[in-house]
């Protein structure tokens, strides 16, 4: 019987009968205007290279990564740059754009791709190529993957890559449906990438439920360099974040006796991004996005070209039933809200919802009964009820909580789902924590 590695404390069993089928895979209509934000990652705004009135063409650099963080960033139609728009960011930061009206021919789309071998280049040249065609982690905070790799290459330690396929949620549709249309192109993209960082071994790591899918990656990887294994994991939320992955498969290397050294996690499109890159020296065009929620007729996953707004892909899937009081990319359990629905898909996007219900009630912790389910789902082993409660003086925010644990708390959302009076536990905790550093 093959051993199933779970965290051990905490966690929900999510499902959500509002997200998309796996089953239900369409591709989307290019869009006649792109919105290609030059801030699409972890770090600063790349450079712009291109002025409203510009010609670009399809996979052309349109924005220079500047510095630790930043990306390159590419035109993903080809046409015209028409004008610039700007927008305050979730976080604060201000992200500009470059608007781009669809025009003339394309350089890839319906053309055969040209293959380039890779095997006898250098670790650096496929960080260069890496590098050069802004390959980012594709879910927030949009690390780019050219620094990850200059972060290990300094390590002594060995090095373990992860291939993170953990569905735990189901709005997470986009990635398996990814991990099945391209498994070779994310095989491969492991390959390169454990070349790229020198790594010892490659880890399928694969939700218990999706034992048939971690037997295809490892047939298809076959007898290649590195090495490759599958570890089962537990399908309990939040088991694919980063602290509860590592404790897992850290636990599988002590009872195999097996030195895994650093561990580079990553999921599938990501690894499929590189395998682009190098392999076809093409930048990130495309994204896999679920698409749902209450509000959406026919929710599905989506192929979508970057840049299209996400107005026009909820289009594509139907319309709404009635006006949503709720837009946010992401799963429900961390999604973060969208105020305009010009704003568009971008390469750490996948998915985005509209719920005909509105947002959880923003103060009342008066409500709380006290019954402990938020503690009982904690995965770090939190008190979520009072730490909500001690930021909060007469009912407004406190600036600073450094005395308690909450800066343990890593937002996986698990106890404002099981709250029954709705309350925003882990969203509250987390800025409390955020204003008190």
């Amino acid at each position: 019987m093959t051993k199933v590695y779970s965290f051990p404390r905490g966690g929900i069993s999510y499902e959500d009968p509002a997200a998309p089928s796996r089953d239900s895979l369409i591709t989307a209509f290019l869009p006649a205007l792109s919105v290609i934000p030059l801030i699409q990652h972890s770090g600063g705004r790349a450079y712009p290279l291109a002025s409203v009135g510009d010609p670009v063409k399809e996979g052309m650099l349109v924005g220079r990564g500047q510095g630790p963080g930043s990306a390159n960033v590419h035109a993903t139609v080809p046409g015209r740059v028409i004008r610039m728009a700007s927008w305050k960011m979730s976080d604060g930061r201000t992200n500009d754009a470059l608007i781009i009206r669809m025009e003339g021919s394309f350089e890839k789309l319906g053309k055969r791709n040209e293959i380039y071998p890779w095997e006898g280049l250098l670790p650096y040249d496929l960080q260069r190529l890496i590098a050069e065609y802004g390959v980012v982690e594709m879910e927030s905070p949009g690390r780019p993957v050219s620094d990850i790799i200059a972060s290990l290459r300094s390590s002594s330690e060995v090095v373990t890559l992860v291939v993170r396929c953990v569905f735990d949620d189901p709005w997470l549709a986009a990635d398996y449906v990814l991990c099945k249309e391209r498994m070779k192109a994310v095989i491969e993209g492991s390959r390169i990438l454990a070349r790229a960082v020198r790594a010892g071994r490659i880890i399928f790591a694969v939700s218990k439920g999706e034992k048939s899918l971690g037997d295809e990656l490892l047939s298809q990887a076959g007898s290649w360099e590195p090495a490759s294994s599958m570890v089962l994991v537990g399908s309990r939320y939040p088991q694919r974040n980063q602290r509860e992955l590592e404790l897992v498969i850290r636990n599988y290397g002590k009872r195999e006796n097996i030195d895994l050294g650093s561990l580079l996690v990553l999921g599938p499109a990501t690894l499929a991004a590189v395998h682009d890159a190098v392999k076809l020296k093409m930048p990130i065009l495309d994204r896999y996005v679920a698409v749902g929620g209450s509000a959406v007729k026919k929710p599905h996953v989506v192929k979508v070209r970057l840049g299209t707004r996400v107005g026009e892909v909820f289009e594509q899937c139907g319309g709404f039933y009635g006006r949503p009081r709720r837009i946010a990319v992401g799963s429900p359990l961390l999604g973060r809200a969208v105020t305009d629905p010009d704003e568009p898909i971008m390469k750490t996007t996948y998915a985005v919802f509209a719920l005909l219900e509105g947002q959880k009630p923003a103060d009342p912790y008066s409500n709380c009964i006290s019954c402990g389910e938020c503690r009982n789902v904690c995965p770090v082993g939190l008190d979520p009820e009072e730490l909500f409660k001690r930021t909060r003086v007469n009912g407004f925010p406190r600036e600073e909580i450094t005395a308690d644990r909450a800066a343990e708390c890593h937002g996986c959302g698990c106890c404002e789902a099981v709250c029954p009076s709705e309350l925003p536990l882990s969203s509250t905790i987390t800025a409390s924590a955020i204003r008190g550093n």
